[in-house]
């Protein structure tokens, strides 16, 4: 089987309005001016990457932003353009949700079950409902569809509708998996938290890891459940993407991501014992570095010619226990043979590296061929997108543009550009 990686592409609508509660970047960077087409070419540069590094690569596309018909179901009537105006007065901070292009981390999409995994043989796809923060508990409709879409002629693959709230499921940043390979019968790891910690929200709810461990039929042997440290959460991990990552056979984890580590560490090795846990310490990376860099939510991925490169964000290089650790980790010859550094500026100041934008799925050459091919990069098609995010993309945005009824309008036909190019219709995602 081979992964392929569906990232995000970086929507018209991206901005800072700092709407995302215990996401340290997020909070920090809100009310600066963003940079939409800076962000989107960045994003696609990584996929280029991806590609070059002889990776297939999808992409999800940028949801309808702003999102008229869910200002509608808040009470606002007439057209998508009255509807808007009539929010922005009535409520900018409800429609700055509205306004939102946090569909880009497509690691929030889905948790995603490899059928080797399932009792049924199946591979399941559970849309996330993302149900803790408003601007992303609206995105699940828009991400259901496209999902529906992209798997449609894969007969053995089944995309569920989100979970219901107040259940909060947060995809695939806080599931991981381990593997002899992606093709081999795997062990999934259910990351939860344990409410409110520093008055940050634990986002994935514990019922929801085991509603999701039913659904997708998976044996108690292929499935763990652990908690995030209350202390990676307060620190500003909202996710457990930040402090830590697997692939394969390989688990690369901060030493305090997890509440019960040891207990945690002895149940890998009992069912996979192939598994190589590859630990950070405290003493050398503190949480503060670890999530200031964004050292794990890197992509760590298989290389056609064998060994595994961690793709990091550029941040990574100016945090100096970091760049020490990973001289060391390269020095040692472990399975974890290289490194690259990737420019995600944009991304990274809304709370978003590598991990974040990319949607992780395992597929035999045959289900690759049928999916929806539209969903799929190719050299000729990212110099198209890049053509057009050129043409189409607002330069920046400012926190007084997002009331700007001709920023709407930009958006709106930025993304219609971008529906025609890639063949769908204009009502066919939204």
């Amino acid at each position: 089987m081979l992964e392929v990686n569906f990232d995000g592409l970086v929507g018209p609508s991206h901005n800072y309005a700092g709407l995302s509660l215990g996401n340290i970047a997020s909070a920090t960077h809100a009310g600066s001016v963003s940079a939409p087409r800076e962000a989107a070419l960045q994003g696609l540069a990584k996929m280029r990457q991806m590609m070059a590094l002889g990776l297939p690569q999808g992409l999800l596309l940028p949801h309808d932003r702003p999102n008229a018909a869910w200002l509608r179901r808040m009470g606002f009537t007439g057209s998508d353009l009255e509807v808007c105006r009539a929010a922005w007065a009535a409520d900018p901070a409800l429609f700055r949700n509205s306004f939102s292009a946090s569909a880009m981390w497509t690691a929030n999409a889905a948790t995603v079950s490899p059928r080797p995994d399932s009792a049924d043989g199946l591979t399941h796809l559970s849309v996330a409902n993302l149900a803790s923060m408003p601007h992303r508990s609206i995105e699940a409709p828009q991400t259901q569809r496209q999902l529906s879409a992209l798997f449609a002629n894969v007969p053995c693959v089944r995309v569920h509708a989100p979970l219901p709230a107040p259940f909060g499921d947060e995809g695939a940043a806080n599931h991981m998996r381990l593997a002899t390979s992606h093709g081999a019968e795997g062990l999934e790891i259910f990351v939860h938290g344990a409410g409110p910690v520093g008055g940050f929200p634990a986002r994935q709810h514990r019922l929801a890891a085991e509603a999701l461990v039913r659904r997708h039929n998976l044996p108690s042997r292929n499935a763990l459940l652990a908690r995030q440290s209350d202390e990676a959460i307060a620190a500003g991990a909202f996710h457990n993407d930040v402090v830590a990552v697997a692939n394969e056979t390989v688990l690369f984890t901060h030493e305090q991501a997890f509440a019960d580590r040891d207990a945690l560490y002895a149940a890998i090795r009992q069912r996979l014992p192939e598994a190589q846990i590859i630990e950070v310490p405290a003493a050398r990376v503190s949480l503060a570095d670890a999530i200031r860099s964004y050292l794990f939510n890197s992509q760590l991925v298989t290389l056609p010619e064998g060994g595994m490169l961690l793709l990091l964000p550029g941040e990574a290089r100016e945090v100096p226990s970091v760049v020490a650790w990973l001289e060391d980790l390269i020095a040692s010859n472990g399975p974890i043979r290289s490194t690259q550094f990737m420019t995600l500026r944009e991304s990274m100041r809304n709370g978003g590296g590598p991990a974040c934008l990319r949607l992780r799925v395992a597929l035999e050459e045959s289900e690759l061929a049928a999916l929806d091919q539209r969903f799929l990069l190719t050299e000729g098609k990212a110099d198209a997108l890049a053509d057009l995010i050129t043409r189409h993309w607002p330069e920046h945005i400012a926190p007084e543009d997002i009331g700007n009824p001709d920023l709407w309008q930009q958006c709106w036909t930025a993304r219609a550009a971008l529906l025609n190019l890639l063949g769908f219709g204009k009502e066919e995602l939204r």
